[in-house]
């Protein structure tokens, strides 16, 4: 089987709009760019997410595609999407993965490491 890979970069926003420190709500914006980083194209079929705020509460999302897109991408090709996530405390953090098929049908996961929902002009 010829190698199959996508990357994944994260970048986090807050979101002020969806923010209610009252009611203990914090809401960040993060845009994913996958990259298919194989020699193969390959489709995103899946996500799973574990959202954790800082008192270790946790969220588990799971579902098709990402914002109603299962995207095939081609070797070097991306695809840049964006969405939210409210948690309970300023500070917490997010972590996944993503359940991917070659154009041949041979499962692949792409893991998202954990990085943070945290607004960094609060940060010390």
């Amino acid at each position: 089987m010829a190698e199959a890979e996508f990357t994944v970069h994260v970048l986090v926003r807050s979101l002020p709009e969806q923010t209610d420190p009252a009611q203990h709500l914090y809401g960040y914006a993060y845009t994913i760019t996958i990259r298919n980083t194989g020699r193969v194209p390959a489709q995103l079929i899946a996500r799973e997410w574990e959202i954790t705020d800082h008192h270790g509460q946790r969220q588990h999302v799971r579902g098709l595609g990402v914002v109603g897109h299962q995207p095939m991408l081609q070797p070097g090709e991306s695809f840049d999407y964006s969405s939210w996530a409210q948690i309970g405390t300023p500070q917490g953090s997010m972590q996944g993965r993503f359940f991917c098929i070659t154009h041949d049908a041979h499962w692949f996961e792409t893991p998202v490491a954990e990085f943070a929902l945290a607004d960094s002009a609060h940060l010390h």
